[in-house]
């Protein structure tokens, strides 16, 4: 079977549409606003807010994690919501069949639960400020800086939700540089990767002396 794969991706390298080549090339689902849909329609928060709260922490909003309110109850912070809806619909897509996730720590959530390829894409500035600018329509002063600020913003999230540094390859099993790859190779790397481990034996231990 083939694996669940998930994509996490800087900002500005290609990562969702990377993902949606590789999910369309094995005939997979392929779920990015799928899940903002979800959550959104769980929580009653518009899908804008699931996009914006689903990947970066607000740092005001922590003021209310924890909140106890009269009568024991206790408050629960509505990123904090979010982030436990958006695990939720990720293991429920992954159990249902093979499929690509992007983003929202899907790597983490999903670690352990199923056979998963975790892919991470990333590239240099500019390449991702050509990209934002000339695909995303996106114009900031200091482009270099924006980015600057999403991926620590990412980062931050990724940290306060796992524990684990966001990037670090050693929490991958591919990590690729869509700038020097080029979008299409890093598809082929994926697609080829999910289909051997598709058809890889089963490891067998060694006997036991």
């Amino acid at each position: 079977m083939l694996p669940v794969i998930t994509i996490a991706r800087e900002y500005g390298s290609a990562g969702h549409s990377i993902g949606e080549m590789v999910a369309k090339e094995l005939g997979m689902p392929f779920y990015d606003s799928a899940i903002l849909d979800h959550v959104a329609e769980q929580s009653g928060f518009t899908k804008d807010v699931v996009a914006e709260q689903g990947e970066y922490v607000n740092q005001r909003s922590k003021f209310w994690s924890g909140f106890s309110l009269t009568g024991g109850l206790y408050f629960e912070d509505p990123q904090d919501m979010i982030y436990r809806l958006q695990c939720k619909a990720i293991q429920d897509f992954a159990a249902a069949e093979p499929c690509v996730i992007v983003g929202r720590c899907a790597d983490y959530v999903l670690h352990g639960s199923c056979d998963t390829l975790k892919v991470f894409i990333h590239s240099d500035y500019p390449y991702r400020i050509k990209r934002i600018q000339e695909v995303y329509h996106e114009n900031p002063p200091d482009p270099k800086k924006y980015l600057q600020q999403r991926d620590r913003n990412r980062s931050t999230y990724y940290k306060y939700y796992t524990d684990h540094e966001w990037g670090d390859f050693r929490n991958y099993n591919l990590n690729l540089d869509s700038g020097y790859l080029g979008i299409d190779q890093c598809v082929s790397i994926i697609v080829n990767a999910a289909r051997q481990r598709d058809t890889a034996p089963e490891p067998t231990l060694p006997p036991v002396d």
